[in-house]
């Protein structure tokens, strides 16, 4: 009987200590002080959402959310996708402490904050593992607050501009495969200030940087293509002609490298197609109707995909949509408590055409604030926001919960299923390669506010899974399972290329698809660098019962596809598989 209760008690002992084990350490500051609130649950009240069409099937999949952390101690401002799985995030740096310690031993950092002036021993970047669901802690020197980036062509991010200490500053976050890779910044400033700029790699592997507030000028980085100083600012004049009196409405400008080399432009209602080398305009678009689109009243902008045909170096077809904004007048209106309804249309333009226009569409639901997310079956995902009011503290209400599926081919919207959680001002979103959309951040207030308000300040992370991937298409569902690479494992222009994939069902038609996307940097409801190229699909073959090859080619030149890394999907009857990375060089 003494050995049957030992032999209990150890049992006991062993499960007890297990799950402490499994448990997380506190998480304290340096400076000795009790850590602020975690993030809360999702508020208890109920958001008005608008009204919209039913869809017609009940039985169609409309996505699945899923909380991943329900706080990571910092507001996700700024999401980067980098091409080892992992994705870099992080908020400004002077409203004061974070809910995230940096690790013990750390030099804390004397920051001038918005609220005051005091060590700082937190953090306010996170690199999140997506295998894991895990984070680690990341440490910033200088206020990255409203700033920008692009990944170059070896997969480090470059960082730019920010406010105060940081609105010069150049920083730099290359991946690694330990935890030892941190944020580093150059010496080496930019040649003014950018705030709420943005950023675009460019075709010869250098990154352009435009805009900011008050700042009407773009340069260039490492290298100035024109061939004068590096640390140059060239003067562009579109960015004072969009600027509104009192509202400005030309912030964080959007931008797409398009085919010919040349970068589209567009800020408040009106967009160029820009020779960035010469600096000439080469071409004035017509004007967008409607409403604002760019910060503050914020709207978003991709170039739609991109199909490569097998010998023709530019394609026909290069569409850019523009969707959601606000009013004339809504910002000073929204400062002043009144929220005026957000856009409800979507401006969708073929850059190509020898004499474009707009075509307007009628979205489902009004939305400021929005994140449009290109996906590997080539639709926008139109997530985020809300329908009233415009970016800046407290200037919105009425949060966009439902998110929309674009399908551009078929020129439909589709309402999917809603969140609980508002992602309103200061909110991201970002394409993962298992196919779902990681979705972080919501900050209104000037400070972390979680109790007292209307929309607390969200730490936490989620996933949406898009309609494809619920669990009835898995039998559809392909499986990449080697690509074919030159000896240096990195795919050249032109190059023809094959692919293994396995399918649990045997038959393999026209019905599929190769994609590249580009991963974004995505800040103030704009996915800087985002690209989805539809390869040419060359050659299909069975090897066995389930088992295919399929030979595609890559893009031809540089201006299509700019040099790095890329996430490839193979689509089978609007079914993607998980991505794979390749280096296009």
């Amino acid at each position: 009987m003494a050995s049957f209760k030992n032999k209990i008690f150890s049992i006991f002992f062993f499960l007890l200590i297990t799950t402490f084990s499994l448990l997380p350490f506190s998480d304290h500051h340096n400076d000795g002080s009790p850590s602020p609130p975690p993030s809360p649950p999702p508020p208890q009240q109920q958001y008005i959402s608008q009204t919209y069409p039913q869809p017609k099937s009940r039985n169609k999949p409309l996505g699945t959310w899923s909380l991943l952390q329900r706080s990571t101690g910092i507001s996700a401002m700024h999401m980067q996708l980098l091409h080892n799985n992992k994705v870099i995030i992080f908020d400004r740096t002077d409203f004061g402490p974070s809910n995230l310690s940096l690790p013990f031993g750390q030099t804390c950092n004397f920051r001038h904050q918005y609220l005051r002036s005091s060590p700082d021993c937190t953090a306010h970047s996170i690199l999140y593992d997506v295998a894991s669901n895990t984070f680690r802690p990341l440490f910033l020197q200088t206020n990255v607050w409203c700033s920008s980036g692009a990944v170059n062509p070896t997969g480090t991010l470059v960082q730019t501009g920010g406010y105060f200490t940081g609105d010069h500053k150049i920083r730099l976050f290359t991946p690694c495969n330990d935890d030892l890779c941190d944020w580093i910044e150059l010496r080496r400033n930019l040649s003014v200030q950018r705030w709420y700029a943005s950023n675009h790699i460019l075709p010869d592997g250098n990154i352009i940087i435009v805009g900011g507030r008050r700042t009407y000028s773009y340069e260039f980085f490492p290298r100035n293509p024109i061939g004068c100083s590096d640390s140059k600012a060239f003067n562009l004049s579109f960015l004072i002609e969009t600027t509104d009196y009192q509202e400005e409405n030309n912030l964080y400008p959007f931008l797409h490298i398009l085919p010919d080399g040349n970068l589209f432009i567009f800020a408040n209602q009106r967009s160029i197609l820009f020779d960035y080398v010469s600096g000439k305009v080469v071409r004035e678009f017509p004007q967008l109707p409607g409403e604002k689109r760019s910060y503050p009243s914020t709207g978003s902008s991709v170039l739609l995909p991109i199909s490569l045909h097998e010998t023709l170096q530019s394609p026909a077809v290069v569409e850019v949509m523009i969707c959601g904004g606000a009013r004339a007048g809504a910002f000073p209106m929204a400062e002043r408590g009144v929220y005026t309804a957000a856009a409800r249309t979507c401006g969708r333009m073929n850059l190509n055409d020898v004499s474009p226009e707009w075509i307007i569409e009628k979205m489902p639901l009004r939305r400021v604030m929005p994140d449009m997310i290109l996906l590997p079956t080539g639709d926008v995902l139109i997530i985020n926001g809300a329908g009233r009011g415009t970016a800046g503290w407290e200037n919105a209400v009425e949060p966009a919960l439902h998110p929309v599926l674009y399908e551009p081919d078929k020129r439909l919207f589709t309402v999917l299923n809603p969140t609980r959680r508002p992602r309103m001002y200061h909110s991201s979103a970002t394409l993962l390669p298992d196919g779902r959309i990681l979705v972080g951040g919501s900050n209104p207030h000037v400070a972390y506010e979680f109790r007292g308000v209307n929309f607390p300040t969200d730490l936490s992370l989620e996933s949406f899974s898009p309609p494809y991937m619920d669990e009835r298409f898995a039998y559809y569902r392909p499986s990449i399972l080697t690509v074919e690479y030159d000896t240096d494992e990195t795919l050249s222009y032109g190059q023809y290329f094959a692919l293994t994939l396995s399918m649990s069902f045997s038959g393999l038609d026209r019905r599929v698809m190769v994609t590249l996307i580009a991963p974004s940097f995505t800040t103030h409801s704009f996915a800087m660098n985002q690209r989805l190229l539809v390869l040419h699909v060359d050659v299909v073959e069975q090897v066995s019962l389930f088992g295919f090859r399929v030979t595609v080619r890559a893009p031809l030149s540089p201006n299509v596809a700019p040099p790095g890394y890329y996430m490839l999907f193979v689509v089978h009857d609007e079914i993607p598989s998980h991505a794979v990375w390749v280096h296009l060089h």
